[in-house]
């Protein structure tokens, strides 16, 4: 393991906020294992249409007894940052992008130097037991408390001691690097690593697999015109004028199985061929709530809504390439969206509603979609290019994103002292749009957790019109719904 940076004995920094004080008294910096010979990586086409933000996800760990063959929740916190830190070594090896930096080439456009320059390693101590932790804000207790601020290079990670002995891991890292897919291959890999588990799944970083195709321009299909835009051709942003019911918030909720079912069941037009998925009936219902919000004063307006599409099965057609996409590092990404005005939203059936979702996700879900996007790129380059949802904010009518977690592999996050109790990502983008990411709890159970960031007036409606499906996530969720945890309060 090659650690640099300097090591501190005592206090380097203090959070202090009203719930509880964050403490971090350790930052290292952690390269790869191995010594890696500098070179560059250039970003896909569908890397370049990230903006620079930065995408949080952390894990909470009991210390408890959950009847894990693994569990080794007798080692002392020590031991476990210890664990954590060789592992991540381990890892930088093979997942090499995240312990490089972001730097631009001559044309302007940001591409990876492969530096083995290392990632931010923070060691913390919060004075708050997890049961206390407010899991429903993480504006309060994850933002730049739990989940460590990106300084330097494309990765952060810290690693928080709770005052019942419990511990939070988190990651910051470069949207532009990698997509949550990508994050997850990662994630696994570094679990494994530390429980001395083989990984079979290596990342591709082979650029070509998304590489334009000979004339792209002539392959450009006008819809993509509607979905994505030249950043030289946005319009000045207007004069804030926002209030605070227009604030963006951020807020984590459960959704039980059977609402799951009852959403699908009321989104369903008897069609056994074209059934709504859990996600589209979750999708259509939300963005009626959201036009819901905005009836009594704009029922005229546009609500947008977006659905997160992967494309790595879509570009993978013959079996040697789905294999190789499966394993591919980076962003193959696209957010089609749709558009319907607000009263109409509002009155009509959530089983249309759910057809209109269905309506635009079609034209996404295929390969040739997503090679014409490449294209797209390739067309307008160096000029980079942003999702026009992205930058559709209450002006032209509320807008929001939602992105399908449900791949998100909370559950095998084991370091070797047990599966996470709680798990989430954190990401208030700094679009004008919202952005919902619904993922699966640890519970197994069929729930979902939930992490929305919306306008607070939108947050108001939902949990006004919507308690019986969006509820607050608190600590008590996870005692109700693990029979296994015992509790080991030191105090």
């Amino acid at each position: 393991m090659v650690v640099s940076g300097g090591e501190h004995d005592g206090i380097i920094n203090d959070v202090h906020h009203d719930c509880f004080k964050v403490k971090v008294s350790q930052t290292v910096v952690v390269a790869a294992a191995l010594p890696m010979q500098d070179h560059w990586l250039p970003l896909s086409n569908l890397d370049l249409l990230l903006p620079a933000v930065d995408v949080g996800v952390l894990f909470c760990y009991s210390n408890i007894t959950s009847g894990s063959p693994t569990s080794t929740t007798t080692d002392s916190f020590g031991a476990k940052v210890w664990v954590l830190k060789k592992a991540l070594a381990q890892a930088l090896v093979t997942f090499y992008a995240f312990s490089g930096e972001l730097v631009k080439n001559a044309e302007g456009e940001p591409e990876l130097l492969c530096n083995n320059g290392g990632v931010d390693y923070a060691v913390a101590y919060a004075d708050v037991e997890l049961s206390q932790l407010d899991l429903y804000n993480p504006d309060d207790s994850f933002e730049g408390k739990l989940v460590p601020g990106k300084k330097r290079g494309v990765l952060a990670v810290q690693v928080t001691e709770l005052k019942c002995g419990g511990i939070v891991v988190a990651c910051t890292f470069d949207h532009r690097i990698a997509d949550a897919y990508s994050a997850n291959m990662f994630l696994i890999s570094w679990a494994h690593i530390a429980q001395s588990k083989h990984f079979s799944l290596r990342p591709s970083f082979r650029r070509s697999l998304l590489n334009p195709r000979r004339h792209a321009s002539r392959y450009i299909d006008s819809s993509l015109d509607d979905m994505y835009v030249p950043v030289t051709a946005l319009p000045p942003p207007p004069p804030s004028t926002a209030s605070a019911v227009d604030q963006l918030i951020s807020r984590v909720y459960y959704v039980k199985a059977e609402q799951l079912e009852w959403l699908q069941a009321q989104a369903d037009t008897g069609n056994r061929l074209k059934r709504p998925t859990k996600l589209e009936s979750f999708s259509a219902f939300l963005w009626k709530m959201v036009a819901k919000c905005a009836a009594s004063e704009h029922p005229e307006k546009i609500c947008k809504m977006g659905l997160v599409v992967d494309g790595r099965r879509r570009l993978g057609r013959t079996k040697a390439a789905a294999e190789e996409m499966d394993c591919y590092f980076g962003n193959v990404l696209s957010i089609p969206f749709g558009g319907k005005r607000v009263e109409e939203l509002v009155d009509e059936p959530l089983s249309w509603v759910a057809g209109e979702v269905r309506e635009f996700l079609g034209m996404a879900v295929t390969e040739e979609h997503f090679l014409g996007l490449i294209d797209w790129v390739e067309a307008h380059r160096p000029v980079p290019g942003l999702a026009k949802i992205y930058c559709q904010g209450s002006e032209d009518g509320p807008a929001f994103v939602v992105s399908s977690g449900q791949r998100f592999p909370v559950t095998e996050i084991d370091f070797g002292w047990g599966e996470p109790v709680f798990g989430s990502y954190h990401f208030p983008w700094g679009g004008d749009s919202g952005y919902v990411m619904p993922m699966p709890s640890t519970a197994g159970n069929g729930d979902w957790v939930v992490y929305m960031h919306l306008q607070k007036k939108q947050i108001q409606v939902i949990e006004e019109e919507a308690a019986h499906v969006f509820r607050p996530f608190k600590f008590d969720y996870v005692l109700n719904n693990n029979d296994k945890l015992i509790i080991n309060n030191n105090n």
